[in-house]
């Protein structure tokens, strides 16, 4: 709505499409890997596998490169975010783009909040999550972000001191939201 509203490029989902094109990978593999960090499990194996050079003696290959496939992806992420703000003019969703961006004056950061039940409700009827999963699947997204930003940037997601304004989408509505949004751009001249 907002980028509609300010008649700017939104960039949400494309984000997949353009790191997979950079990063070499396909678009499946960049989306079930997006904004989830890597867990312990995952990351011990890849430091035991790093620092076992017998393992490749093995199998014929070269040592395991310390760049992973998922270091890639965050790489590439913040090149294509990088790049779309250079151009200016956009909306960013997610991916990081609040720390990327974190020192630019030029970039207005903005969270969404709602309480439960009305993320509930959104995501039963927008995105079609059966109402049985509904609260696991919220729980779990949820997790994945908070523990992206933290492992790739080191800081919390949802301190809202990095935020130059914090909106209730259930109580201004997503329309609401937007032409608050795009007030506060105007306000700044940036359109």
């Amino acid at each position: 709505m907002v980028e509609r509203l300010a008649g700017w490029t939104l960039i949400d989902n494309e984000f997949i499409d353009q790191v997979a094109h950079l990063a070499g990978l396909s678009t499946d593999e960049v989306a079930r890997r997006e904004e989830r960090a890597p867990g312990l499990l995952e990351r011990l194996a890849r430091t035991l596998a790093a620092a076992s050079p017998e393992m490749s003696v093995t199998t014929g290959g070269s040592p395991p490169s310390v760049e992973t496939e998922e270091e890639t992806i965050v790489q590439m992420t913040e090149r294509v975010i990088a790049q779309v703000a250079a151009e200016g003019r956009a909306v960013l969703v997610g991916r990081g783009a609040q720390a990327v961006l974190a020192t630019r004056a030029n970039a207005l950061h903005v969270y969404v909040i709602a309480p439960k039940p009305f993320r509930r409700k959104i995501a039963i009827e927008r995105l079609g999550i059966a109402p049985a999963n509904v609260d696991k699947v919220m729980q779990e997204t949820d997790e994945h972000r908070d523990q992206y930003i933290k492992t790739h940037y080191g800081r919390d997601r949802r301190d809202l001191t990095q935020y130059d304004l914090v909106l209730n989408a259930e109580r201004l509505g997503f329309e609401g939201a937007a032409e608050v949004i795009v007030g506060e751009v105007k306000r700044r001249r940036w359109v």
